[in-house]
């Protein structure tokens, strides 16, 4: 393995596997380290700045050539207030509660279609426009985090199947726009018992599998459940993208160990997703 912190190591992202998931600290703007480095997926934001700055189809273009499949990154189940589009979701009162474990982040209500409207429809447009080869869907947990008290008419079990509505929707729009454009949700697995997710997806993300931010082993029994739901998309024919926030050395090859073990495509890295880290072996 080569050190923790990706600096070149030998070899190209034809022999490598695995895949590179950076949102933030993009050296000077550009996706130039991530090309030299050895994977085969890699996962960016829409923008590298996170706000307006979106990467153009030249630069995704020049990502893909480097032998890797690019998939871009945004929410579905919730906004940060630095997005370009927060101001018009606000004014549209799609806000819910803000999300304690992300200050400035809120939950929205995700299967009103004015966020179809002002939100997902136009990134959806804008990853299809850049080249893209794919989306990778974060928050589809808010159906688990919404305060019920802002809304009364639904209950958990309600919210997870809007929640896969929309994902199914988002994937309907997409492909037939392209049918060959991968849809990865993040985390959230244990929807697939409900109808239609997962012929919607390509495979799916998941988060701290293994080690929870940061080093600490994952125990709990909401990790034991997440990796059975998770076994079994996997059964199911779908890629698993697994990211662990780990940074002693030891941690890091069992959770590389591990990703061999389940047959995931793994990544240990660090919680700010700002730097690209080793490959695992």
């Amino acid at each position: 393995m080569c050190a923790l912190v990706f600096t070149g190591c030998s070899g190209d992202s034809a022999r490598v596997g695995g895949f590179v998931y950076q949102l933030q600290g993009y050296p000077d703007g550009r996706l130039d380290a991530l090309a030299a480095a050895p994977f085969r997926t890699a996962v960016v934001d829409l923008a590298r700045d996170g706000g307006s700055s979106y990467f153009r189809a030249d630069e995704i273009g020049a990502l893909k050539a480097s032998g890797k499949r690019v998939l871009a990154y945004f929410e579905i189940g919730s906004i940060e207030e630095f997005r370009p589009d927060f101001a018009a979701i606000r004014t549209e009162a799609l806000l819910l509660n803000e999300w304690q474990s992300w200050p400035g982040e809120h939950f929205v209500r995700y299967w009103e279609p004015r966020w179809w409207e002002l939100a997902v429809r136009p990134r959806l447009d804008r990853a299809l426009g850049a080249g893209f080869d794919g989306i990778y869907l974060d928050t589809p947990l808010a159906y688990e985090e919404i305060d019920l008290a802002l809304v009364p008419a639904a209950d958990r079990a309600e919210l997870a199947r809007r929640m896969v509505d929309l994902i199914v929707r988002i994937s309907g729009y997409v492909k037939r726009a392209n049918p060959a454009f991968a849809v990865y949700p993040q985390n959230s697995p244990e929807l697939r018992q409900y109808s239609g997710y997962v012929g919607a997806i390509d495979g799916i993300g998941v988060e701290e599998l293994f080690f929870r931010a940061t080093d600490e082993p994952c125990t709990a029994d909401f990790c034991a459940e997440n990796l059975a739901a998770t076994r079994k998309l996997k059964e199911a024919g779908k890629t698993v993208l697994a990211v662990d926030y780990a940074t002693r050395a030891e941690n890091v090859s069992e959770a590389c160990r591990r990703y061999r073990e389940e047959g995931f495509e793994g990544y240990v890295t660090v919680r700010a997703l700002d730097t690209i880290a080793a490959p695992c072996d």
